[in-house]
């Protein structure tokens, strides 16, 4: 049963409860429960005015509703608005609204059952463990850079490349420290447009050098490859932080991914669209955030707010923040707020503003349980 299902059923079994009531019985917002009602008024379901007088009116103000609708088969009980455009009439047909987070769950849940079955793998035991982030950070897939104008040549087979070779890397690099868990960072700008019209989400013009579909079908493909190769070493978690290049996109990724290894026992998730996300690893506490919009110096205080609990127990604290594609660490008070180098190469835009030349890698981190971050992997192109 969906939330909205959930909440018509409770309004009819309780048609005198107020919002204020409903809604903290429910665990609701008050907006969202009267939003329900007022549906339910609509059609006739609940206290208020009866279904179809909106309808009567518009019938007593224009007559030749009812024929239009009874000459194309439409009832006439289900237009929403219309407007008259001479000989004939543009007619709205109301239908049952789904809210996106509905439609969302039950996407997801009909791809979880087609998803591939992975065998569970059993790790050798591991004396001292260590956490390994790997985090290819604003990979930014659909690029477009020409070396003659910027002295760097990039697109999407180049990311691609480029992502492999520095997961690949770092794993290589990691060997001295054996891992019992790794921390994969995804979102962060993998994808550079976040619509048909070769723009980001807020509607800025990006150079690109393929469809958008085909950044996204790739993209898919490259993580996927990356989470199967990474998961032969220790379970993983995926933690997807929501960016300004690909909002809309992004999401839709990190939730196809999630489908895709539903059925995997050493792969988990955190994927909610919250800006600022937590992982705690022994007495480590990190948190990851893209960038662009919370502050860096509020990022302390925000994790003592929003993580509080992992806060009084975890004394080494860390922020890996990205979008400024360069290579950034400062301390405020306890917590190490770290900004992480991107393997995208320097655009026509950033180029004639003079942000370039910042060395392409992709980065990691090694996390001992009770020490901290004890080595940082950097895999330069």
């Amino acid at each position: 049963m969906t939330e909205k299902q959930r909440i018509r059923e409770y309004i009819l079994k309780n048609p005198t409860v107020s919002a204020k009531e409903g809604a903290k019985a429910l665990g609701t917002t008050r907006p969202y429960f009267q939003k329900a009602r007022s549906a339910l008024k609509k059609e006739g379901l609940a206290k208020g005015k009866p279904a179809g007088w909106q309808r009567k009116v518009r019938k007593h103000e224009h007559g030749a509703l009812e024929a239009e609708c009874a000459a194309v088969g439409i009832p006439v009980e289900r237009v929403g608005h219309y407007w008259y455009k001479s000989e004939h009439f543009s007619i709205n047909v109301k239908g049952e609204q789904v809210s996106f987070f509905d439609l969302a769950e039950q996407l997801i849940e009909q791809m979880g059952k087609h998803s591939p079955k992975y065998p569970v793998i059993k790790y050798p035991k591991v004396k001292e463990g260590h956490l390994l982030v790997i985090d290819p950070a604003d990979v930014h897939i659909g690029k477009l850079c020409r070396a003659f104008e910027t002295g760097d040549e990039f697109n999407h087979k180049i990311a691609v490349e480029r992502v492999r070779a520095g997961v690949t890397g770092i794993l290589q690099k990691a060997q001295g420290f054996p891992a019992d868990q790794i921390l994969f960072i995804i979102g962060n700008d993998v994808l550079h447009v976040d619509n048909a019209k070769s723009s980001t989400t807020s509607g800025t013009f990006q150079d690109t050098d393929l469809m958008w579909y085909d950044a996204f079908n790739i993209a898919f493909k490259l993580y996927v490859e990356n989470i199967e190769l990474i998961s032969q070493v220790a379970p993983v978690h995926i933690q997807h932080n929501p960016s300004n290049h690909d909002y809309l996109a992004g999401y839709f990724l990190a939730h196809s991914l999630k489908s895709w290894f539903s059925k995997s026992k050493n792969v988990t998730f955190s994927i909610s669209t919250a800006h600022r996300k937590y992982y705690t690893y022994g007495k480590n506490l990190i948190g990851t955030t893209h960038g662009d919009g919370a502050k860096e110096t509020d990022l302390a205080l925000l994790m003592a707010h929003e993580a509080k609990e992992s806060w009084n127990h975890c004394i080494h604290r860390y922020f890996y923040m990205h979008h400024i594609h360069h290579k950034r660490s400062r301390d405020y008070m306890s917590v190490c707020v770290e900004a992480l180098r991107s393997p995208s190469g320097t655009d026509s835009w950033h180029h004639r503003n003079g942000y370039a030349h910042s060395p392409k890698a992709v980065e990691g981190y090694i996390h001992h349980k009770e020490f901290g971050q004890i080595a940082r992997l950097t895999n330069i192109f």
